[in-house]
């Protein structure tokens, strides 16, 4: 195990953790808020101990997938640590758990919260809060990527354990140029629509944060009553930035290189993701248009929240606690499903799915006509079977987990609809579940035991099950004498 780059990485990570907290404080002197001291304290500590933890000689530059894991991890806890220590500080939290539980959450777009009333928080931790969905919405190591200096093949052992999806691939051959595209177009998506939101009548306090929330596919906001309280237009806008959102980054690199029809026609995930969006949203409005004055004000409504939870963003327009029950199982279904591979959502991803699905449709073929050889195809090219049998591993661990956290959360003796949601809600990173932790209500209710639980569930979610689980594993932190660090290396590059 090479410590001294999983060292290095921390401190760099602890020094973007200060870069991140100098806006929080921007925003307090601005508006001339006490909170802005311990925002920028932080901010010096968090300077401090990265260069220190920077100090370090590095042995070697490269590592393997196994630092990469441990790296990845402990960087997002690090971060969320951190950065949870000025919201604690201003006194706007009750305890540092709670403040840590809006963290994780925000860092990993889930959205959920702790607090019943988000419009008595300061300006500049409401809009740290929004700022942490952005920058983690990407992954903070994805953008680092552009600056770490390690190898091509090290960098892609962290966007592995970072990114989203059963597979991650490259754009373009060196794996920082990659990273560099991606955030590219991640800040001209952010831009436009901080553009078109304060076209739409908002301010550019406003318009920024809701952007953050909303491309980050996060779902913090500023109002008690999220967006039900803004105009039909900004509404519009923020459903499509959702939808945008949700699907796969690499849609738009196709589209920058003049290749729309692999960037849509021939995209299977996309198709069926916009399918089952638009369709979810015709069911949910006619069960829900009584309530009604028009059938196209119900498919607004419905269509606001199916892109919302189906982005993992979070956000609310309407009660869907109250909804009639197949709207609601529509949208429980709709959270596990979650968005695109290669996305900034959550979920448990369209293009697993639909893996799972036809790799069960070639075992029932198989069963059938023994002798003949199935495959499962994607966009008319082979998945290779390592990629089917990770996919078929992670729906079955994502299984136990969410089981497991259902059971241990169920000590504080909520009923079961909130219990259920609350884990689906965190552990496919969306935000507002059912019963007591629907649109309108919050997590504080629950123990801090429970509170630990949700904020693992977010993490694991976060970061796809196995870069946290691994960490477990009894062999993951020593190194059999047996096998030499080069045939280590081999076996990663077959990874």
């Amino acid at each position: 195990m090479n410590f001294s780059v999983i060292q290095y990485i921390l401190g760099t990570v602890l020094c973007c953790g200060g870069v991140f907290l100098l806006a929080p404080t921007a925003v307090a002197v601005f508006y001339a808020e006490q909170a802005g001291i311990y925002y920028i304290l932080t901010a010096v500590l968090c300077f401090a101990v990265g260069l220190l933890l920077r100090l370090r000689h590095l042995k070697s530059r490269v590592f393997y997938s196994r630092e990469g894991f441990v790296a990845v991890t402990f960087s997002w806890i690090v971060l969320s640590m951190a950065g949870a220590a000025p919201m604690y500080l201003t006194g706007e939290y009750a305890s540092y758990i709670d403040a840590l539980f809006d963290t994780i959450s925000g860092f990993t777009t889930t959205g959920a919260s702790v607090l019943s009333s988000v419009e008595e928080l300061s300006r500049a931790t409401a809009f740290w809060r929004c700022f942490t969905h952005w920058s983690g919405g990407m992954g903070v190591l994805v953008f680092l990527m552009a600056v770490l200096p390690l190898s091509g093949s090290s960098n892609m052992h962290l966007m592995r354990a970072e990114s989203p999806g059963p597979s991650v691939g490259k754009l373009v051959p060196k794996v920082r140029q990659t990273a560099l595209i991606l955030y590219k177009i991640y800040l001209v998506i952010t831009i436009l629509q901080v553009v078109l939101l304060m076209l739409a009548g908002l301010s550019l306090y406003e318009a920024l944060t809701l952007s953050f929330s909303t491309v980050g596919t996060g779902g913090f906001a500023l109002l008690n009553s999220s967006i039900a309280s803004y105009s039909w237009a900004v509404q519009v806008i923020i459903i499509v930035f959702m939808i945008l959102c949700a699907l796969n980054f690499n849609t738009y690199y196709l589209l920058l290189i003049r290749r729309p029809k692999e960037a849509f026609l021939q995209n299977s995930e996309v198709k069926w993701f916009l399918v089952i969006v638009f369709a979810s949203a015709a069911v949910i409005a006619l069960n829900i248009c009584d309530g009604f004055h028009s059938l196209p004000q119900a498919f607004h409504t419905a269509l606001f929240q199916v892109a919302t939870l189906v982005s993992s963003t979070g956000f609310a327009t309407a009660d869907f606690n109250l909804w009639p029950e197949l709207s609601r199982t529509i949208l429980v279904l709709l959270m596990f499903m979650g968005a695109c591979a290669g996305s900034t959502g959550g979920g448990f991803k369209v293009s697993r799915l639909m893996i799972v699905a036809r790799a069960a449709k070639n075992e029932m073929l198989n069963m059938m006509h023994p002798r003949s050889v199935q495959q499962v195809h994607m966009n008319g090219r082979r998945v290779p079977d390592n990629v089917v049998k990770t996919a078929l591993c992670y729906m079955t661990v994502y299984v136990f987990i969410v089981l497991g956290s259902v059971l241990l959360v169920s000590i504080d003796n909520f009923d079961m609809t909130t219990n259920f949601t609350a884990v689906l809600a965190t552990m496919n990173n969306i935000g507002p579940g059912l019963g007591a932790v629907g649109p309108t209500g919050n997590f504080g209710g629950f123990s801090v035991f429970s509170k630990l639980i949700l904020m693992f569930d977010m993490l694991v979610g976060r970061l796809e099950l196995f870069p946290v689980l691994v960490l477990f594993a009894p062999g993951m932190w020593r190194l059999p004498a047996r096998r030499s660090r080069k045939e280590f290396h081999k076996m990663d590059e077959l990874d």
